[in-house]
């Protein structure tokens, strides 16, 4: 058995960006992962501007170094299509210039993004990684948590356990009781073609919401080299309610869609089609205990309407971290040092966890969500508050005014 006080579980978004703030404070923690890098992750592969931004945080070098990487696309913004194939077109960083601007977003292939900050990490001194191993027992002693494999063969004792091991942690349901119910989840699918016709220029990202999908969506999110990540999600409760196969609803858009249908003729598909699940941010979790801290998927943070999970994960391991640092210079790793974390957390992201989850609501009524839609193309005031969704980290105050959507709706 090995001793730490800092023990990360997951390699991902969430797990790295919480070592590398550690060590960027001179603290060690040690990474266990139960995959070998370089590993692939099933996900949309859109990085919004909360990604950028937790990057500058961490080392302004590692932001410029992603902007230059070969692997990925510099993406503008967001393409939103109604049941009508109305489209309403929204950029991630007002009145830019794509000539000498940087772009906010990229979209990028997991296996290519986590590699490069698991490589930061790995290189890192105050940071162990420990690969292939799949912790999968957790329980509480005098000294913190004592983590272990199925089978004993390695064990961890450490006085702050990480939750950063993605949906539906065991250690999350384990140490802190967390369940998602199917109204709180959503089920995902993800492939990879090339050659599909008509890929934004600019990066643009597509969410095409679909009377058969609703209130989820059918999504084609541009890559280097030609790619294209496509895939569609639907919430589970919905799914098991309507039936419906995701697998075969995917096809039938492919095949049928008088408009998609088209772009995919002479597409050629390059990967297997993949189900993963999204535990979405729809309600307020508790997040950490004594000895325990939950981020990103693993803390159900995913946005439930745009289905973004990256940025959040990454800003749960930044405020992670702020509060480890303050447990260690304390030894206090008791629930009541660690609630702060629970409260930066909804401090930062609830407001927009729920105005997504109310814009999720609105996305049910077809019809609903094309006068939306519609009234967005018109109204430059709505756009920009869309606009705001995606590129800052802070929602504005009016967000949370519904006399704001009132006045949109009905001017």
């Amino acid at each position: 058995m090995i001793q730490r006080d800092v023990c990360i579980v997951g390699a991902g978004p969430a797990g790295l960006t919480t070592a590398l703030f550690l060590a960027k404070n001179g603290i060690k923690s040690t990474v266990v992962e139960k995959a070998t890098f370089p590993r692939d992750k099933i996900c949309g592969d859109a990085f919004s501007g909360k990604v950028s931004w937790v990057l500058r945080k961490l080392d302004l070098d590692f932001e410029a170094e992603i902007h230059k990487e070969k692997f990925q696309l510099a993406s503008w913004g967001v393409k939103f299509f109604g049941t009508k194939n109305n489209e309403l077109k929204v950029p991630f960083k007002l009145n830019y210039d794509a000539q000498t601007d940087k772009a906010p977003g990229f979209i990028a292939s997991r296996l290519d993004f986590d590699n490069y900050l698991f490589e930061k990490a790995k290189a890192n001194d105050l940071i162990e990684i420990i690969e292939n191993t799949n912790l999968t027992n957790f329980a509480r002693n005098k000294n913190g948590v004592l983590a272990s494999t199925k089978d004993n063969s390695f064990q961890i004792e450490s006085k702050i356990i990480v939750g950063a091991n993605g949906a539906y942690s065991k250690l999350a349901k384990e140490l802190l009781g967390l369940e998602v119910k199917d109204d709180s989840n959503s089920l995902g699918l993800r492939t990879y073609y090339k050659n599909v016709k008509n890929l934004d220029q600019e990066g643009y990202i597509e969410l095409h919401f679909l009377e058969d999908l609703l209130p989820g969506y059918f999504w084609i999110f541009p890559m280097k080299n030609g790619m294209a990540n496509v895939g569609a999600g639907i919430r589970t409760d919905l799914m098991r309610k309507n039936k419906i196969n995701l697998k075969k609803a995917f096809q039938k858009i492919l095949d049928s869609h008088p408009e998609i249908s088209k772009r995919f003729e002479g597409a050629e598909l390059v990967d297997d089609i993949k189900l993963f699940g999204l535990p979405l941010g729809s309600q307020k979790r508790k997040l950490s205990s004594d000895n325990v801290i939950l981020l990103g998927d693993a803390a159900a943070l995913i946005d439930p309407f745009t289905g973004e999970g990256i940025g959040n994960a990454m800003i749960s391991g930044m405020l992670a971290a702020e509060n480890i640092e303050i447990c260690i210079k304390e030894n206090d790793f008791s629930e009541s040092k660690l609630i702060s974390y629970d409260e930066k957390i909804y401090k930062r992201l609830g407001k927009e966890l729920q105005l997504s989850k109310q814009m999720q609501e609105l996305s049910r009524f077809p019809w609903l969500f094309n006068f939306v839609v519609n009234k967005a193309r018109k109204n430059k005031e709505l756009q920009e508050v869309i606009s705001c969704m995606f590129e800052s980290v802070d929602v504005r105050k009016k967000l949370s005014n519904p006399m704001f959507y009132l006045r949109i709706l009905f001017s």
